[in-house]
């Protein structure tokens, strides 16, 4: 039913670019863990995300393959800039000619390095944060995001739910789900914002900054 539901929405919604379609289709082909890719639902989300939110600036945490940067910077103004962070300089050289050779690459700054060091030295101010990095530093992410984006800016985390594993006692010890329920629990408890967690894919949580 599952299986059934998700291909009656993905048949009743916008397509995605030719373009967009080859790289999710070579993240499979080449790249391992390919699930970590946003795809196509998520990635027509992020792009009427951005067009709502209209941010100037916009961070995003783990860029992978380059897909969910491309969808954001589809959605942003001409005058906008996506700064993008890959931990993982092996992914450099299947990524970064992605996003340059994208109608929309040059609205994207992809940086090889950690976010944690490097962002509270770009000396820049976000409207929009979107967190996909590992999943045992968000409450890391987290601060370093609040500090760094403007009043009423809005953080999306993606991952949330884990693939269900933040309700499964078989998988309270494991780190990456014990860090996700921490970060959950925290964000939750948060008077300094506003959020909430849409159960799409993977579970994302969208945050409001007060």
């Amino acid at each position: 039913m599952t299986e059934a539901i998700d291909r009656y929405i993905l048949a009743h919604m916008d397509e995605e670019s030719d373009y967009l379609k080859a790289l999710y289709r070579q993240t499979h082909v080449k790249l391992l863990n390919p699930r970590m890719t946003s795809g196509h639902l998520q990635g027509r989300l992020l792009k009427m995300l951005v067009q709502m939110i209209r941010p100037y600036r916009i961070l995003e945490i783990g860029t992978f393959s380059g897909y969910s940067a491309l969808c954001m910077a589809e959605g942003l103004s001409e005058e906008g800039k996506l700064h993008t962070y890959e931990i993982d300089d092996e992914l450099e050289d299947f990524t970064r000619p992605w996003i340059e050779g994208s109608p929309h690459g040059h609205k994207v700054c992809f940086h090889i390095g950690n976010a944690l060091e490097e962002v509270p030295a770009l000396g820049e101010t976000f409207d929009l944060v979107f967190m996909d990095g590992d999943k045992r530093q968000y409450m890391d992410y987290y601060e370093m995001s609040l500090a760094h984006t403007s009043k009423n800016a809005f953080i999306l985390a993606d991952n949330t739910l884990w693939d269900g594993h933040v309700v499964e006692k078989a998988y309270l010890c494991d780190r990456q789900t014990a860090a996700i329920n921490e970060f959950n629990a925290f964000v939750a408890a948060d008077k300094r914002v506003e959020k909430l967690i849409l159960p799409l894919r993977d579970g994302l949580t969208m945050i409001r900054k007060k």
